[in-house]
């Protein structure tokens, strides 16, 4: 078969991998002139296979408000814009925020995850994938407030494979946490997680794509439309150049809501904007060896390779990928209180981007109302970790083999 994909980035790679992998052919469109420069260029770098709780839960809303009093020092920002888009998403948003909600979704991301780590492991060891700063070295979710560390022990799925420790514990895990146990109240730690860097897993998927006759790259083209013939997508259109297709794969990010508004199409995707340090490192001295979320302060820090990444921070207020200085100082901060060791937060390469996330926090998985387009689409902050086992059901899917996961609570209901 043959699959136009748009987007180049983790989603639209991995996709693309596993469909070349299956023998389809497959033309990869990416506005920008290089791979993975946008979303999926300096984010968290954490595989956080078992710890995929959405965001939207009981008392969020409350915790939000006491933020937003905050300004640019809170975790989350909010800034209201004249949007219906946004306010439909904050009210389905707001409708989540119930506890049987929040475990129905990372139930739902749980299956995903967990899948996505089994397809990542066979295209190590089947594929020789390799070279992009992957580590199996675990995850651990650092408490400092008492009634927080209660409710996520309260919450913890023996199944998952995570453990409640106390402070002491959290230490012995990872010894570069010793200066901070005393304000430690615990943490829950997942051992099977791992750690890579998104950007370097792009570029060796790409190196990897490239060698096959299946697999072509159109880089630099912006798609300006998609024309639309009864129940299918006919053409593609880059301006005044066209290029016509069979079956049609988005996975462009937060783009794709703009991308199919003409189309009758209502993606539930808003932006949450991000931001990351990538700090070079000198020595290890006092650098965490394993996955570290401080999940108070909402940063989490990742070893990848020589570099420590530093990431953090939700805005909800727009589509403007831009570095904001003031909460980059945010970060700077909250860095050298936790890991002073590590560096100079200020020599760091400083860093944005758009989450595209649904309220929900699940992921829009397969078909439309379309007869050939296809949804890969609204991962939020997972989609590193989701990538591989959504390119694999997307594989399935397209094709009408059944997928290896229960797709409940992952598709698209227009």
């Amino acid at each position: 078969m043959r699959f136009a994909v748009i987007g180049g980035g983790v989603i639209g790679l991995t996709t693309a991998y596993a469909l070349v992998r299956r023998g389809h052919h497959v033309e990869l469109i990416e506005k920008q002139n290089q791979v993975a420069l946008e979303t999926s260029f300096a984010n968290g770098g954490q595989l956080s296979y078992r710890y995929v709780s959405p965001l939207a839960d009981a008392g969020v809303p409350l915790q939000a408000l006491g933020w937003m009093l905050r300004g640019d020092n809170a975790p989350l920002r909010f800034r209201p814009a004249i949007s219906r888009h946004q306010w439909r998403w904050c009210l389905r948003f707001l409708q989540a925020c119930r506890r049987s909600t929040n475990r129905r979704n990372a139930a739902h991301l749980l299956r995903l995850a967990l899948h996505s780590q089994r397809v990542l492991r066979d295209w190590r060891e089947e594929d020789g994938l390799s070279d992009f700063a992957w580590r199996a070295n675990g995850k651990l979710v650092i408490h400092r407030d008492r009634a927080s560390f209660e409710n996520a022990a309260a919450a913890l799925d023996p199944a998952a494979g995570q453990r409640v420790l106390d402070a002491r514990q959290c230490a012995e895990i990872e010894p570069a946490l010793f200066p901070l146990a005393e304000r430690l109240k615990g943490g829950i730690y997942s051992p099977g997680d791992e750690v890579a860097d998104c950007h370097l897993f792009c570029r060796r998927l790409l190196e990897r794509l490239v060698r096959s006759p299946n697999f072509q790259l159109r880089s630099g083209q912006a798609v300006t439309a998609l024309n639309r013939e009864n129940r299918r997508i006919r053409s593609l259109s880059f301006g005044k150049e066209s290029l016509e297709v069979d079956h049609l794969l988005i996975a462009a990010g937060a783009a794709s809501v703009r991308l199919l508004q003409p189309l009758g199409i209502e993606l539930p995707i808003y932006p949450l904007k991000g931001y990351s340090l990538t700090l070079p490192l000198s020595s290890h001295v006092g650098i965490p060896e394993t996955n570290v979320t401080d999940y108070d302060n909402k940063v989490v820090y990742a070893r990848l390779g020589d570099q420590l990444r530093v990431a953090a921070m939700v805005d909800i207020g727009g589509w403007d990928a831009s570095v904001d200085q003031r909460r980059i100082a945010m970060l700077q901060r909250l860095a050298g209180e936790t890991f002073p060791g590590a560096g100079n937060y200020r020599n760091a390469t400083q860093w944005a981007g758009l989450r595209p996330a649904t309220p929900e926090g699940t992921p829009l998985l397969g078909a439309t109302t379309l007869d050939n387009l296809w949804l890969n689409v609204g991962h939020g902050s997972l989609g590193f970790t989701l990538a591989c086992g959504s390119a694999d059901v997307l594989g399935d899917l397209v094709t009408d083999q059944r997928p290896a996961v229960a797709m409940d609570g992952l598709t698209f209901t227009h």
